[in-house]
């Protein structure tokens, strides 16, 4: 195995064409999203975009247990409380705000294959590939509510067009779901059995390029192996419970959701489990994300990543993000010290101060 974060291949096709291939190689970490990670992958992908000899791009991980758990956030805690990093905090969310972006509005076919454990900043890199593909062991979540921060990486935008209200519940609770719920949020669109995957890089491989376009090659190779795969598919939680989650999040107030959310919470079912975490959140964090949420409604990708840069950088500064690691990954006392430990107690001017710049 390489010692190198992020590798880079190129799989031949007929002609001269390649499929570029990006693997993420840090499984101790679950590849964990790291500054120099971000840095080496943007350039490369400009690159690709302009490589006429490059047909699509192969996203991808190394081991089968995470595609991406989210940002290097140890690291983040570094630059929160160590002097002198202060800034490298800043150029992470700048530089992987930039990256989630140019991977949305990439020319050419991307293809994601998010297997395993995919978190926070690796459903960033997922959620706007061109080709999102779940398997029976994807597990994803944004549960930035727990750690002190907010639900990033363009989900100001992407949330708000997940059916009815379950981009706000996901984002409140930080539930976990499975590969069906992504492909029911739209964070994904095709689920294929993971022991295909050498199949499916088989046939894009071997598939004749010329002639049609590229995202027609790759849809057609991804749509044989997903009606392959129909039978491993297991139910969606989300798509089960979707009435009780619309209920539970149809509120003018948060104070009134969370209410309704916590009232779920001893249920001995999905949603049971999917809103316990409510009561360890930080008050802070759901007050963002309910405030980013609803006023990001109408605003385009580029707005959300502009709004989220000032909330992220300030989110560094005001102490609460790095209270989060601590308990969660630092001491690991899992006993953070919210500076409101209750909603009612939320003062609205600290809010409003992560989002001025």
């Amino acid at each position: 195995m390489s010692d190198q974060t992020l590798v880079f291949e190129e799989w031949k096709t007929p002609g001269d064409g390649c499929i570029a291939v990006a693997r993420l190689n840090a499984p101790r970490s679950l590849n964990s999203l790291s500054l120099e990670m971000i840095n080496l992958l943007r350039p490369q992908l400009q690159r690709w975009a302009e490589d006429p000899r490059v047909k699509a791009v192969w996203l991808e991980s190394e081991g089968d247990k995470a595609f991406c758990a989210g940002g290097d956030i140890v690291a983040l805690y570094r630059s929160m409380t160590e002097s002198g990093s202060a800034g490298e905090g800043e150029r992470f969310f700048t530089e992987e705000y930039q990256l989630d972006y140019q991977i949305h509005t990439f020319p050419k076919p991307i293809v994601c294959w998010g297997n395993g454990i995919v978190m926070g900043g690796g459903i960033g890199l997922m959620v706007g590939a061109s080709h999102r593909v779940v398997t029976e062991h994807s597990r994803l979540a944004m549960p930035e509510v727990n750690i002190g921060l907010y639900p990033d990486i363009g989900a100001g935008w992407f949330l708000n067009r997940m059916p009815g209200h379950t981009g706000l519940f996901l984002g409140l609770t930080g539930a976990r779901i499975n590969g069906p719920d992504a492909l029911f949020t739209g964070m994904a669109d095709r689920f294929i059995r993971h022991e295909l995957k050498a199949e499916v890089i088989q046939a894009l491989t071997r598939a004749e390029w010329q002639g049609q376009p590229a995202h027609v090659v790759v849809g057609s190779v991804l749509r044989q192996f997903e009606q392959h795969s129909a039978g491993a598919m297991p139910e969606s939680p989300v798509r089960t419970h979707y009435d009780d989650i619309n209920r539970a999040v149809d509120a003018d107030t948060l104070e009134q959701a969370v209410h309704q959310l916590m009232e779920l919470a001893g249920r001995d079912d999905w949603l049971g489990k999917a809103t316990k975490g409510l009561a360890g959140a930080s008050p802070t964090s759901m007050a963002l994300m309910w405030r980013h949420y609803h006023r990001s409604r109408l605003d385009s990708l580029a707005q959300v990543f502009d709004k989220e840069l000032v909330l992220s950088c300030n989110c560094l500064r005001k102490g609460e993000f790095a209270e989060g690691v601590r308990a969660l990954l630092i001491d690991k006392d899992l006993q953070p010290r919210w500076r409101y430990p209750t909603l009612a107690e939320v003062d609205s001017d600290w809010i409003d101060d992560f989002f001025s710049e």
